[in-house]
């Protein structure tokens, strides 16, 4: 005779409730991030990628770059310590370390919350460096208006068929560390054709921060998306 599976107890329609709370707080709290960006005129750029892949040394390169021309802070989430706010703050940028205490997410109410601690109307660019994960920040909006997407080669070319999400919202992705490509085991056609199987739009620019390939695109591509929300407001 076929096997019978127990029939799962029905679960309380407020543990539906709840993550429809969760979700529905933060999208709130995104748009009013969002509003808030627009009215200054500031250009947010969310930053992610998975933990290690050089997303805290992609910002030591280029935001010296953007300056004096750009006002620019950040915001620096991660699970425990202030040592990447550090790692900023040397530059001469404010910085606002956004701790999740385990959590594998920023989300936009803390978002919020870091961002009061900022002088937003002296600023130009934003940017939120998410906690080091592939999966779940890319599921929550934050307010910004772009996202920036880290690939690092060490971390394999089968990442953008694994973690598609991260790579379909992204506006530019950067494959980090590409000095060490003769190095690593990476083939660069197939994480290519990845890419563009899930996001056929966005710029890939390979980067490393050592020799200082592909740095100053970066900068170029964040400057002329904070120059675009600037002209924004003026319209």
């Amino acid at each position: 005779m076929p096997a019978t599976l127990p029939v799962p107890e029905a679960r309380e329609s407020t543990e539906i409730e709840v993550l429809r709370n969760v979700f529905e707080k933060n999208e709130h709290a995104a748009r009013e991030n969002r509003e808030a960006f627009d009215r200054l005129g500031v250009c947010c750029i969310n930053l992610l990628g998975g933990a290690g892949c050089g997303k805290t040394s992609i910002l030591e390169a280029v935001l010296p770059r953007l300056l004096p021309d750009l006002r620019a802070a950040v915001l620096e989430g991660d699970l425990k310590t202030t040592r990447d706010a550090e790692r900023i703050a040397r530059l001469g940028v404010p910085v606002i370390q956004l701790l999740t205490d385990g959590g594998c997410h920023l989300n936009a109410t803390l978002v919020q919350r870091g961002l009061a601690k900022l002088p937003l109307g002296e600023l130009d660019v934003v940017i939120i460096e998410n906690v080091g994960n592939p999966i779940c920040p890319a599921n929550f909006d934050l307010g910004e208006h772009h996202r920036l997407a880290a690939l690092s080669v060490t971390d394999g070319d089968d990442k953008p068929s694994k973690y598609p999400l991260l790579y379909r919202g992204a506006d530019l992705v950067v494959l980090t560390k590409a000095d060490l490509l003769e190095f690593v085991q990476f083939d660069l056609e197939t994480a290519w054709t990845d890419l563009r199987r899930v996001n056929i739009d966005a710029p890939i620019i390979p980067a490393s921060v050592r020799t200082g390939q592909g740095m100053d695109r970066i900068a170029d591509w964040i400057r002329g998306s904070a120059l675009v929300r600037r002209v924004a407001k003026r319209g």
